[in-house]
């Protein structure tokens, strides 16, 4: 008899040992709780670390009042490294931080990456149980150097309703995990007053979290020069021209981390002066636009010349800064391409870059953006002995600067045969431990004026880039041998088995370096009798990887020596015990009878399969479930029976394909299920790509999936 279910509130492998499965779980009852910081406490920015299983990295899962671009750098904290959030872990101890001269004295590193003035304090989340992770919370500069009493112990209480909150889940079976990105928490406020503003003689907009306009007056966007339905919704500096140079982002930047107010004056061209006074709070900016006076003879010779803007000494440091802090997420090489297009060729008014490397005695083009299609092409593959300037940058470790195409023409007459719409050039030596790996170059549309700091921080720049394009080589070299490892464990395509139709998917994750321990099988045991397997190794490595061809080649083994399912899942749980591994795997094993149209299933902790009978109904089988592989030498699996009539499609599949964090398991296999009954009549290759296809929208799985679906039909 088969017991099913349509909705389970967990689906995942039992923890190690037999204990409860373990599962994400709900962020919601969490972010009341993180929001009360900005009424009851006062604080403006806010967010919270958990610290996963393994304790030695501390993840932000939640943040309050900070869009990601400020936390970004903070997202992953080793738990030794030198910083408050760290400190309050490792210690057991609230840390606080009364100002900028303080932070700068006791965490160096963070003052530099954030050069403002703001409060801090950082409370650890711990039980009696473990520590599960920690809570900081910003305060304005203008707060006391000292944290009162009263705030002290709010935080601390703070602190124990959110730890109270982590261990009941915990204990429940339902952990909360952090997810891919952390939950952006806002802050509520009320309407903004259109009717009292649109009368005042100045602009008045609003500015969220996010930096994005949200309100403006009408006098405002007359004074911008914009309609409102243009600004509203966007970035001030991404919409308007004049107000790209970063100096003017920076004080935005420094209004929110430091909740002080701040102003700032910019040309609005050709000749409008305009003064903008912004006034934070813990929900976002209220900025002031007025008029403003301003003698020339007051301006910087830099802001008066004719010519693009080019980020100023703070801009540039925070810019520097940021670059660093991004390039360290990028993982390919097309990421670092990417990267660089999106963050440095805007910030000095180029039109498009090119990364090239030196391969086998040829000029080989890895990425690049901004150029017509096709036009690249043609100095792919330039042997290194051709007199051009992109094999000169391969072969000497310095920066060149062209600021016209005369001057490009002049050195490199031959560069007159090719045009690429391109006005000015800068050639950027990418070096990784004194060694030339490559070259960037940046392309304006315009000639372009490079000062003494320009190609200074350009320089720098270079450097950066080259040590991500060089860990971005070795993972794309590490992944690609991965990956061929991995395929040559699969089987790269499944028998024929009359009386059965099969279709496959498998997906890798897309984050890390390393592989997963993800198998199928579909094993022709004799005319009447197949047997279909799908398993997980723990882990995202070689050892994974090389203990799940093991693990395949084992079943494959016993199944062709026609043991039943139980029998088969407990020979191979014991050979895992006599190969000396520490992993564990979860297995489900299904024996299907053709003659009496009836499968049996062994489960050793696998997600349970996914039944849509002839009718069109689908649901969730509910298996006498085992533990999973190598807990127990001596373990005993129970076997389910499967009534499989013709028209019955079976679905099996990894966790990959139903956990992920933050979201509601049982949510996700009602939806699942609700796909499978919708399209399973469909032809098995469509149904395939449905139940994955949701999966594949997403561009950060941190598991691999594997789908294997099984049709009964007529022999």
């Amino acid at each position: 008899m088969v017991a099913v279910s349509t909705s389970r509130s967990v689906l995942s492998r039992p923890a190690p040992g037999g204990a409860k499965p373990v599962a994400e779980g709900d962020f919601g009852v969490l972010v009341p709780i993180l929001r009360s910081a900005s009424g009851g406490l006062g604080a403006h920015i806010g967010g919270l670390y958990l610290l996963p299983d393994d304790l030695q990295v501390l993840h932000l899962a939640m943040t309050l009042g900070a869009a990601k671009q400020f936390t970004r750098p903070w997202e992953r904290i080793g738990l030794a490294a030198p910083i408050p959030v760290a400190d309050a872990v490792r210690d057991g101890r609230l840390v606080w931080v009364g100002g900028a001269a303080e932070m700068a004295r006791r965490y160096p590193r963070v003052a530099v990456a954030m050069p403002y003035a703001f409060c801090l304090a950082v409370a650890p989340l711990a039980t009696g149980r473990r520590t599960y992770g920690a809570v900081f919370l910003l305060w304005p500069a203008a707060h006391p150097a000292e944290l009162s009493r009263q705030e002290r112990d709010g935080l601390t209480a703070l602190a124990g309703e959110l730890a109270a909150e982590l261990e009941r889940a915990d204990r429940a079976g339902r952990p909360l995990r952090p997810g891919p990105r952390p939950l952006s928490v806002g802050t509520e406020s009320g309407d903004a007053p259109t009717a009292v503003m649109a009368r005042l003689p100045e602009g008045i907009c609003a500015i969220d979290q996010r930096g994005r306009v949200t309100f403006l007056t009408e006098r405002a966007a007359d004074l911008l020069g914009e309609p409102a339905d243009r600004l509203r919704g966007a970035r001030p500096w991404a919409v308007l021209p004049w107000l790209r140079d970063p100096v003017y982002e920076d004080r935005h930047r420094a209004a929110v981390i430091s909740g002080q107010p701040t102003s700032f004056v910019a040309l609005r061209p050709p000749g409008r002066w305009l003064s903008f006074e912004l006034y934070p709070d813990a929900s976002g900016l209220t900025v002031r636009i007025t008029d403003a006076e301003v003698a020339q003879s007051d301006l910087p010779a830099s802001r008066t010349a004719i010519g693009p803007a080019v980020p100023t000494r703070t801009g540039v440091l925070y810019h520097i800064l940021h670059l660093a802090g991004t390039l360290t997420e990028a993982v390919s090489v097309q990421d670092v391409v990417s990267m660089v297009s999106e963050q440095i060729v805007p910030a000095f008014g180029g039109q498009a870059v090119a990364v090239l490397l030196a391969e086998s005695g040829r000029l080989r083009i890895v990425g690049h953006r901004g150029y017509s299609p096709g036009l690249v092409d043609r100095f792919d593959s330039t042997p290194l002995t051709a007199p051009t300037p992109g094999v000169q940058a391969l072969t000497i470790p310095a920066p060149a600067f062209f600021e016209t195409r005369e001057e490009l023409e002049r050195v490199y007459p031959g560069r007159r045969e090719t045009q690429d719409g391109m006005a000015a050039w800068a050639y950027l030596p990418l070096v990784v431990s004194g060694r030339l790996i490559g070259t960037c170059v940046l392309a304006f549309a315009e000639p372009h004026c490079f000062t003494v700091d320009e190609r200074a921080v350009l320089t720098a720049l270079g450097g950066l880039i080259a040590q991500a394009l060089d860990r971005a080589r070795l993972y794309d070299v590490k992944l690609g041998l991965a990956r061929g490892l991995q395929e040559s464990l699969l089987p790269h395509a499944l028998p024929a088995v009359p009386g059965l139709e099969t279709a496959v998917r498998y997906l890798p994750c897309t984050e890390g370096m390393d592989i997963g321990g993800d198998f199928y099988d579909l094993i022709r045991i004799d005319r009447d009798t197949a047997a279909v397997v799908i398993g997980d190794v723990e882990g995202h490595n070689a050892n994974a990887a090389a203990l799940m061809g093991q693990i395949r080649t084992a079943v494959h083994a016993f199944a062709t020596a026609d043991a039943d399912p139980r029998t088969v899942l407990a020979r191979t749980n014991r050979l895992l015990f006599e190969l000396g591994t520490t992993l564990l795997a979860s297995c489900a094993y299904l024996r299907v009878d053709l003659s009496r149209r009836e499968a049996w299933l062994a489960d050793a902790g696998h997600p349970p399969p996914l039944l849509r009978g002839h009718d069109g109904r689908a649901s969730v089988l509910d298996p006498h479930n085992g533990v999973l592989l190598n807990v127990d030498p001596a373990v005993d699996y129970p076997l389910t029976r499967i009534p499989l009539p013709v028209g019955t499609t079976l679905a099996l599949y990894t966790d990959g394909l139903v956990e992920r964090p933050g979201v509601d398991l049982g949510h996700v296999l009602d939806g699942l299920c609700a796909t499978f009954a919708r399209h399973g009549g469909e032809p098995l290759e469509h149904v395939a790509d449905e139940l994955i296809g949701h999966a594949e929208q997403s561009r950060h799985r941190t598991d691999d999936i594997a789908l294997l679906l099984v049709r009964s039909v007529p022999r």
